[in-house]
C-alpha cells in the first residue's frame, strides 16, 4: 500500500468535481436546514432550490459537518494508505468546521494538521489546490500546508450582493454594517478580510457595482506577474458571471486559468441571489 499525504477541504471550496477527482482531493459536506429538512451541500440541495426558497422568504439556515463526519473521513482515507492528512477549511470567523476537524483530529489514526485558511469558496478551493500539488509531488504535511498558506496570503475575494439582509440574518455581517448598506438603497461591495466579511464601498447602482468590482480584481492581478487563477462566483445571475469573465479574461495579462461557478448552497443562503464574486489567487 502506498502512502501519501491526504488533503481534505469542506463543501465550501466549490472545486469542480473532475479537479478534486484528478488532485485527490476529499471535501466533507456542510449542511442546509431548509424549513426543518437537513439537506447536505452539493448532494441533497440544489443552488436553484435554494435560490427559490430565499425568494419565497423561507427559513434557511447552515451548519457545520459533525466532528463524527471528519472521523469517518480521517479513518477512511488512513486505512487507503494516508500516513498524513492536511484538512484545509473555510474561515472560522464564518463558520464551525474548522473546529469540528480540529476536535475529529484528535482521534485520528495518522497526523491530522487541520488549518483556517481565513478563506471561502475558490479562494479556499486554490488553497486546496495548491496543497494537493505538494502533496501530489512528494511533498510532506508541513510542505503541502506551507502552500496552502502562501496561496492564502496572496489571494483576495471580493463580492457583489443585491442586498445585505440575508448576511445580516445570518450572522455573519454586522448589523451597523448592514444598515449602511441599506441606506439610500445603495449596493454593498464585500471583501473577505481577516476571515471576516467586511463592507469595502457603496455603490448607487447595481451596473456601477459590478464596474468597480471588475477594477478591483484588475488592480489586484496588475503587478502580479503571470500564473494568476480567477475564479467569477455568482448565485442565479449566469448572464452577469459569464459577462465579467469575458471581460477580465481580456484585461489580465498573466492569467493562468479563469474558472466561472456557481456557488452552493451554504455560501448562497448568506448572499442571497444576484450574488457576484471574483477570487484573484497568484500561483
Amino acid at each position: 500500500m502506498s502512502r501519501h499525504v491526504a488533503i481534505v477541504t469542506d463543501s465550501t471550496a466549490y472545486l469542480p468535481p473532475r479537479t478534486m477527482e484528478r488532485h485527490g482531493i476529499t471535501a466533507v459536506p456542510l449542511t442546509v436546514v431548509l424549513g426543518d429538512q437537513a439537506l447536505e451541500e452539493g448532494t441533497e440541495i440544489s443552488t436553484r432550490s435554494l435560490a427559490q426558497a430565499l425568494q419565497k422568504r423561507r427559513s434557511v439556515t447552515t451548519s457545520r459537518p459533525s466532528p463524527q463526519r471528519f472521523a469517518e473521513t480521517y479513518h477512511r482515507l488512513a486505512a487507503s494508505g494516508a500516513d498524513g492528512i492536511v484538512s484545509l477549511h473555510l474561515s472560522a470567523e464564518l463558520s464551525g468546521t474548522y473546529d469540528a476537524a480540529v476536535l475529529a483530529a484528535r482521534e485520528a489514526p495518522v497526523p491530522v494538521r487541520v488549518v483556517d485558511t481565513g478563506m471561502v469558496a475558490m479562494a479556499l478551493g486554490f488553497c486546496a489546490l495548491a496543497a494537493a500539488e505538494t502533496a501530489g509531488a512528494g511533498g510532506t504535511v508541513d510542505e503541502a500546508v506551507a502552500a496552502a498558506e502562501k496561496r492564502a496570503a496572496g489571494t483576495s475575494a471580493h463580492f457583489y450582493v443585491d442586498t445585505l439582509d440575508y448576511l445580516r440574518r445570518g450572522g455573519r455581517i454586522g448589523a451597523a454594517q448592514a444598515l449602511l448598506g441599506s441606506a439610500l438603497a445603495v449596493k454593498p461591495l464585500l471583501q473577505l478580510r481577516d476571515g471576516r466579511i467586511e463592507l469595502l464601498e457603496k455603490v448607487r447602482t447595481a451596473s456601477r457595482a459590478i464596474a468597480r468590482l471588475e477594477e478591483i480584481a484588475a488592480e489586484r492581478a496588475e503587478g502580479a506577474g503571470h500564473g494568476i487563477d480567477v475564479a467569477v462566483h455568482h448565485l442565479a445571475a449566469p448572464d452577469r458571471a459569464s459577462a465579467l469573465a469575458d471581460r477580465l479574461r481580456a484585461r489580465v495579462s498573466g492569467l493562468s486559468e479563469l474558472h466561472v461557478s456557481e456557488v452552493g448552497a451554504v455560501i448562497g443562503a448568506h448572499t442571497g441571489p444576484g450574488l457576484l464574486g471574483v477570487v484573484i489567487s497568484p500561483r
